[in-house]
């Protein structure tokens, strides 16, 4: 029987610690939190402190129930969440359900899942740490005022169903500014020159056109911003002598990046690996809680992958010089210990991402790590131990060249000592300029060297606008403007995605939705302060001070509410109300004669007539760069009403594009824009009907029987015609998943059997037993797609 009982977030983290910790250890998993504020209503005083009404999460009294049904018979309760904020929010919840007058009950924080970590944390257990709680708490409940205070402003405004929140609507309004300065931008002719110079021992050489007439060629002091600006500089160059003035010769080293915090991490799997930061903060976590390595069983491969320190513990600093002097020999390993300096705001009780022990190269863990596991492992152990290498060396030249009046210079760099560059360098975003460049062997040559001219290469550029973020460069900039933290970083952007304010366009590049656009210039007119980057990053060290103990959460609600009502009392009288905005244009409606207005509706802003309710002509509409308005004109299709006999056209409804008779209103038949595809594969459940490819209302593939509604099955995988190698079901399915790529799978709930397919030779390797991927399932008619779709969506079976 168990004498003491561990508490941690995740099943996978409670299997790691069992197999560490033995049998008198029994170790439960919360799921993440346990309490907070309702849904249904605001759960805050105000009038009392900001006192907060905390209920259990639905679907969680049962696991606090098991708990604490665990917890009674113990000597000691260990609180094992993660070691931050919202773990600590956890703690002290489970710690109030348990029983606030135990003293049996303590906190244990690991920042590495290993077993020397946990061990330790055992034996020297501390105690909640209340001033972490709050600050917790403050940021739930500012962000709890600021959303259940302006999403019901804007439904009012604008449309029901809209949100605003603290932080993810000031990384909206940075993404809105971005599109602004992209579309005032006003490209600028400008020129280069590059002359392919050679001397009396190769190789030839580039050298580029830097100063005319002791002006320096760049966008302050001087530009080349004509063709015709070019050929006068040029001209006076037909048969001067290309004389060397100055030879520099220096060696350049090239130092180390520092190992990842949470956003170094996400931006650098974005740019190498292409994941998003939500995929990479999922990926780090299983890593940190712990991968099964077979005899080894559980073990946590990284230390705690959201913080913003680059502190490294000295064993861990120790253990990389070893390996790093075994592995590539001691020129790699630099005299003393590579440190680095964290921000200054950066929460420096954690250390930085990074492997739990060297003994764990990628190699030796590839075999039990998915694809994308092993790739963001290999992401971290390789930065880590390049952090410690030796810095890079360069032999570096520099030529001037005079010429006229002109100076032309040429660059070039022979790498000498690769050190840390053997392993690992950093990416770059296309907007950075290229630590490379210049890189090349020029020739021997000395001052007052005459070289000759072999060609003089003019070029003609325009300056470029700032570019679109990606979710990554977008997190940088947040970092960079102290807005967030490392656990925020990854949902703000789930979350103005999610709300459907911003979209990534086909380059991954974020752009604002025309709602979006309305509604931060709604905010921003009416909440200046809340919508401020630098108020938001005000806040942020207001919490932190929270956290450290310099300052008291309520008087820090109080210093935000205070405008933050009056605020709100201003907007709603004097907010535009889009809701019921009509703006005037010179379009006449084509049914009744009387003017079109533009008005706001769920999928932005269209043309309808200002007769409504008598006519209820709408149009969508373009603008020309002008500002001119351009009706959409109907596109007619070859498909008949079956009705009355007139053509169908494509319409736009709540869920996207479907047919409509062009005799609306009169006639009202509608029918689905994509028609039901077969797929050559016999219903399983009634084994006459064929399954038929569908598209939900919301646009989302699924398979049904088409004989409904006499037949209701339903699948959401494609169906292959190969009955199952297993159990003989009549087809089998195929999905296309992140963690595994193409997975094939029995349509039968009982059978289980699945297969992963690798695309790279065609084989098949066996995967974990799962749940099935079809159901029969009820399915109702819907306007939107009249063939129907799911009615009770379920989850597909995931691998």
């Amino acid at each position: 029987m168990a004498k003491n009982l561990v508490i941690v977030e995740s099943p996978a983290k409670a299997k790691t610690l069992g197999k560490y910790l033995g049998r008198n250890y029994q170790v439960k998993a919360s799921v993440g939190h346990v309490m907070d504020l309702p849904k249904s209503k605001l759960g805050v005083d105000i009038e009392r402190d900001f006192e907060a009404e905390y209920h259990v999460i639905q679907g969680k009294a049962k696991i606090l129930e098991d708990i604490k049904s665990a917890a009674k018979d113990k000597e000691h309760v260990y609180l094992a969440p993660d070691p931050d904020r919202e773990g600590e929010a956890i703690a002290w919840h489970i710690a109030k359900k348990l029983g606030p007058r135990r003293k049996n009950v303590h906190r244990v924080l690991f920042n590495e899942i290993t077993k020397k970590a946990v061990l330790e944390a055992i034996k020297n257990p501390g105690t909640i740490d209340q001033n972490r709680f709050e600050a917790q708490q403050a940021r739930r409940i500012l962000d709890r005022l600021v959303g259940y205070q302006l999403s019901p402003l804007l439904w009012k405004k604008v449309r029901r169903g809209l949100s605003a929140g603290r932080v993810q609507s000031v990384a909206v309004r940075i993404i809105c500014e971005r599109e602004r300065e992209i579309r005032a931008f006003t490209a600028e002719e400008y020129w280069t020159v590059e002359a392919r110079l050679e001397g009396d021992a190769p190789p030839p050489f580039v050298a580029r056109l830097a100063e005319v007439a002791g002006q320096k060629l760049d966008h302050k002091q001087l530009r080349l911003d004509t063709r015709a600006r070019v050929d006068e500089v040029l001209g006076g160059l037909a048969n001067a002598p290309w004389t060397v003035t100055k030879v520099e010769r220096k060696e350049r080293r090239r130092h180390p990046t520092p190992p990842f915090v949470t956003s170094r991490l996400q931006q650098e799997a974005s740019r190498k690996l292409g994941y998003q930061p939500s995929r990479t903060m999922r990926i780090a976590q299983r890593l940190y809680e712990g991968v099964d390595l077979g005899p080894e069983g559980s073990v946590g491969l990284i230390t705690y992958m959201r913080t913003d320190s680059t502190r490294i513990s000295s064993d861990a600093l120790t253990a990389a010089r070893g390996y790093i002097g075994e592995r590539y020999g001691q020129p790699y390993v630099p005299e003393a210990p590579n440190v680095y300096r964290s921000k200054k705001d950066a929460q420096d009780a954690h250390e930085a991402i990074r492997p739990t022990s060297m003994e764990y190269d990628p190699e030796r863990v590839a075999r039990y790590l998915d694809r994308e596991e092993l790739a963001v492992y290999t992401l971290i152990w390789n930065r880590f131990v390049a952090s410690q290498m030796a810095s890079a060396v360069f032999d570096a030249t520099a030529i001037d060249i005079a010429v006229g009046e002109c100076r032309f210079r040429a660059t070039g760099q022979i790498l000498k000592f690769d050190g840390f560059i053997r392993v690992y360098t950093e990416g770059r975003d296309d907007d950075q300029p290229s630590e490379e460049e210049g890189e090349g062997q020029l020739p021997a040559l000395a001052e007052g060297d005459v070289v000759r001219l072999l060609d003089l290469v003019p070029e003609q550029h325009f300056t470029q606008p700032l570019p679109r973020f990606t979710q990554a460069t977008l997190i940088k900039e947040l970092e960079e403007d102290g807005i967030g933290r490392p656990s925020t970083y990854a949902s703000i952007v789930g979350t103005i995605l999610n709300r459907e304010y911003v979209v990534e366009d086909e380059q991954k590049r974020l752009r604002p939705t025309e709602l979006g656009s309305l509604v931060t210039d709604l905010l921003v007119e009416s909440f200046p302060d809340v919508l401020n980057v630098e108020f938001t990053a005000g806040m942020e060290g207001d919490l932190d001070a929270i956290e450290e103990g310099r300052e008291h959460w309520v008087a820090a609600m109080r210093r935000f509410w205070e405008p933050f009502s009056r605020d709100l009392e201003k907007a709603e009288v004097e907010m535009r109300d889009v809701k019921r905005e009509e703006r005037p244009t010179e379009l006449v409606c084509e049914k009744c004669g009387k003017p079109m207005v533009i008005k706001w509706g769920r999928r932005g802003e269209f043309l309808a007539c200002s007769g409504y309710p008598e006519c209820k002509n709408t149009k969508n509409f373009t603008r020309e760069e002008d500002g001119t308005i351009r009706p959409a004109e109907a596109e007619i299709t070859d498909e008949v009403c079956e009705k009355c006999g007139r053509p169908m056209q494509v319409r736009f409804g709540r869920y996207g594009k479907f047919l409509g008779c062009s005799g609306y209103p009169e006639c009202s038949n509608m029918q689905p824009l994509h028609k039901p595809q077969p797929t050559g594969v016999k219903c399983l459940q009634c084994g006459e009907g064929e399954m038929m490819e569908r598209r939900s209302r919301r646009g989302k593939l699924f398979y049904s029987c088409g004989r409904y509604p006499d037949c209701q099955f339903v699948a959401w995988d494609r169906p292959i015609p190969e009955p199952c190698p297993s159990c003989g079901a009549g087809f089998i399915t195929e999905k296309v998943t992140k963690r595994y790529g193409t997975v094939r799978r029995c349509v039968k709930e009982e059978c289980g059997w699945q297969l992963q397919v690798d695309d790279g030779n065609g084989e098949f390797a066996p995967l974990p037993a799962r749940r099935a991927a079809a159901k029969v399932t009820p399915r109702r008619r819907t306007a939107g797609d009249g063939a129907g779709r799911p009615a009770a969506r379920r989850r597909a079976s995931s691998t």
